[in-house]
């Protein structure tokens, strides 16, 4: 059981809850009789189920492309150490797969050709984002996948199952916010091990353009949200508090990455991300509840 819980890498796992928790916010909090609980714990069990698949795919798919090597700083990935056979780890992601359609099927019963849609793509995407003939995290397009599917596809997408329509002004902000706080946690992972994925042509941005590229890149996934809060309205007691909390995150994780070489303490970084993305969630509450 330690080895499959490993597999599914917990510290990545707010990337798939915070969307569907912020998506569903303004309904829950403003308008409680529009919210359907079923169709929220159906939302967030398939995002949890199918972020777990794509953690499946990469880890059987690197270990087959040889990217998880014995000088790996990363947690310990479950194929390569052999703790399970890779033909497992595949049987099991596509079991994930299929457990995630089956979560889905109250927001199929409810809105139909909408999210068969999206599931489909998010299957497709879930094996594409290391596997098949264009491997996005292979490609440098990682962080471009986590804003365009944990920031718009997952908001918008919770926001309709809920509603039946698409969320106008302030979605787009809060659906990048999201996805730009996702994009620290691939982020930090892509710096640590940057020179393991030099070596086995895995081309993610951060291999491509080196450290203090990678470095800056995170200061602006962890920033850039900060400054978008003035964007949702005036200045208020609560925008403050979410302002301060975000920004000591922010400055800590931005310090950190800059001052200390890629090591295994990143894994630490991982943890204070999902923080992070947390925090924002909780804030975000506070301030719809208004």
């Amino acid at each position: 059981m330690k080895a499959w819980i490993l597999a599914a890498r917990p510290k990545t796992l707010p990337a798939a809850i915070v969307p569907v928790w912020v998506g569903s916010a303004p309904i829950l909090l403003g308008e409680t009789g529009m919210f359907s609980w079923l169709i929220f714990w159906s939302t967030l069990l398939s995002c949890l189920a199918i972020q777990i698949a794509t953690n499946l795919f990469n880890d059987a798919i690197d270990d087959q492309k040889g990217a998880d090597t014995a000088d790996r700083l990363g947690p310990t990935r479950v194929t390569a150490s052999g703790l399970i056979s890779r033909r497992t780890v595949f049987i099991a992601a596509w079991s994930v797969c299929l457990v995630a359609a089956l979560l889905a099927l109250p927001l199929i019963l409810r809105h139909g050709w909408v999210p068969i849609v999206i599931g489909s793509v998010s299957f497709l995407l879930a094996y594409g984002y290391t596997g098949g003939p264009f491997p996005l995290a292979y490609r440098g397009m990682g962080e471009l996948f986590v804003i365009a599917f944990f920031g718009f596809v997952a908001v918008f997408g919770t926001y309709y199952m809920q509603t039946g329509e698409w969320w106008s002004s302030p979605g787009w902000i809060v659906a990048l916010q999201v996805g730009f706080y996702s994009c620290v946690l691939i982020a930090i992972n892509n710096l640590r091990d940057i020179e393991e994925d030099r070596q086995s042509q895995k081309h993610t941005l951060a291999a491509r353009f080196g450290v203090t590229f990678a470095r800056v890149e995170i200061g602006f996934f962890c920033f850039a949200p900060l400054f978008m809060w003035f964007l949702l309205g005036p200045a208020e007691p609560r925008t403050v508090g979410a302002l301060a909390t975000a920004f000591l995150l922010a400055s800590f994780i931005t310090f950190q990455v800059f001052v200390r070489e890629p090591s295994a303490f990143y894994n630490k970084l991982l943890a204070v991300g999902a923080i992070q993305l947390i925090n924002y969630a909780v804030w975000f509450s506070i301030w719809v509840n208004r």
